[in-house]
């Protein structure tokens, strides 16, 4: 069942089996959604309440049952996906150096992009070997807004501890 809500960024729907998070749909591809459910369980209201955090730039790491559905291979790429810090970005050859097969760029790249559950599993970090975006799901407006984002988070913070001592 999915669940849509306005968000800072436009509306996002969230797919949950009642226990995990299995969807995220990005402003762009909310669009014509159905099997649209009212009442949202525990799991989606706690994703909606991080997602919102997140894009308020309070919440750094999400803490949530997440269930992506493919290949054993996808599924090593998006493990990978969630070791790339808060704030910093990687190329896609270095998530393909990270999951085994530093020659499996392209193969990295359609992982990427079936990614069920952007933001979540941040695949928005991911860019081009020469340092340009490429390639984002719902937008490369949508990909730079979140990467500056972060960016602008870990400036703050980074500011504020050495203020602090």
């Amino acid at each position: 069942m999915l669940y849509i809500q306005e968000t800072k960024v436009g509306p996002m729907a969230i797919g949950s089996d009642g226990e995990w998070i299995t969807h995220l749909y990005l402003p762009k591809n909310t669009v014509g959604l159905t099997d649209i459910g009212k009442k949202e369980p525990k799991v989606v209201k706690e994703a909606f309440r991080q997602l919102k955090l997140y894009l308020d730039g309070k919440l750094r790491d999400f803490d949530l049952p997440l269930k992506a559905e493919g290949t054993e291979f996808m599924k090593r790429v998006w493990e990978k996906l969630l070791e790339v810090p808060y704030g910093t970005t990687a190329s896609y050859r270095d998530l393909a150096e990270a999951s085994g097969n530093v020659k499996a760029v392209r193969a990295v790249g359609m992982a990427n992009a079936r990614n069920p559950i952007a933001i979540f599993i941040p695949c928005h970090r991911i860019i081009g070997a020469s340092g340009k975006l490429v390639g984002y799901g719902g937008g490369l407006e949508l990909k730079t807004w979140l990467i500056d984002m972060e960016a602008a988070n870990v400036k703050r913070l980074n500011e504020e501890a050495k203020k602090r001592g």
